[in-house]
């Protein structure tokens, strides 16, 4: 489980916007950007090219 202060502060390091927590996929979402970044062992991957992009979504 994700601490709630760290996902206050954590944004999008493309385009700086807000995430989206996603629970049953263990991944925060950038719907500007449409990027999926994982969480592995309970720590986000905040590296653009470790996103997983939501062309069908």
């Amino acid at each position: 489980m994700i601490d709630q202060e760290l996902l206050d502060i954590l944004v999008c390091p493309q385009c700086k916007g807000p995430l989206e927590y996603q629970r049953e996929n263990q991944e925060l979402i950038c719907r500007a950007d449409k990027l999926a970044y994982p969480i592995r062992d309970d720590i986000p991957v905040m590296l653009i090219d470790e996103a997983r992009r939501l062309d069908s979504e």
